[in-house]
């Protein structure tokens, strides 16, 4: 079957990750050898959608081809039309010569996705790889496009999410954990230090929280109890 893009229109998706301290950003590291320029950097994971291809299954198919799963919480949130967004000549370059498509502007479409850190990432070939990296190092980081603006975007957006919803923030964290483990990623979304008796008072509280009869193993400290995420039942 020949799929054809669509040259004016993509999506890009801001994948969160937490490691049990800090909150990471999934990117794509980019390189090219060309006989004008050499292009070593960051993207984050995206596609020109197909002609006959809807923005939301457009977004799913990149998360598919990064970790193998169509389950992946998905979540659209702003639209980035800048006309200057594709005004580097180093952007465009790259994006024709993967794409075999002529782009003059283009508009993307950004989404929010959260997936477990320790899920198996399979996209890896020769010009890219898939790695995570610190939510606190992006100013740091050579970013491709507006990619910068579009990870911050999605940060706010994970910030606005687990406040509406916040059985979203289970997503990010192992299938059983400890009340801290929930705390500290609480904290590293919203930029905060929470009070650890008033946390856990708060989060018991919970309805979509279940204790277990089971404890942390090989830890130093007391071992805490651990939680899961409770489905409600519909």
């Amino acid at each position: 079957m020949n799929l054809i893009y669509n040259p004016h229109l993509s999506v890009d998706c801001v994948v969160f990750g937490f490691d049990g301290e800090q909150l990471k950003v999934l990117l794509i590291e980019r390189h090219l050898d060309h006989p004008t320029d050499q292009i070593n950097d960051k993207k984050l994971p995206g596609s020109m959608i197909y002609e006959k291809e809807s923005l939301d299954a457009a977004a799913a198919r990149v998360l598919n081809d990064i970790s193998g799963m169509k389950n992946v919480f998905l979540s659209q949130f702003h639209t980035f039309g800048n006309p200057q967004r594709t005004s580097n000549p180093r952007d465009l370059m790259w994006l024709e010569l993967t794409t075999h498509v002529k782009v003059d502007r283009i508009v993307t479409v950004g989404y929010m996705a959260l997936m477990r850190i320790n899920r198996k990432l399979t996209h890896n070939n020769t010009d890219e790889s898939a790695n995570w990296y610190d939510i606190n190092d992006i100013d740091s980081l050579s970013l491709a496009f507006d990619h910068k603006d579009i990870v911050i975007s999605g940060l706010e957006h994970i910030r606005h999410c687990s406040t509406v919803e916040p059985h979203l923030l289970f997503q990010l964290l192992p299938r059983k954990f400890t009340i801290t483990q929930l705390r500290k990623l609480y904290d590293v979304i919203y930029g905060v230090k929470s009070d650890v008796r008033n946390f856990q008072k708060k989060i018991k509280q919970m309805d979509c929280l279940e204790e277990t009869e089971e404890f942390e193993e090989g830890v130093s400290h007391r071992a805490a109890r651990l939680f899961k995420f409770k489905k409600k039942e519909i």
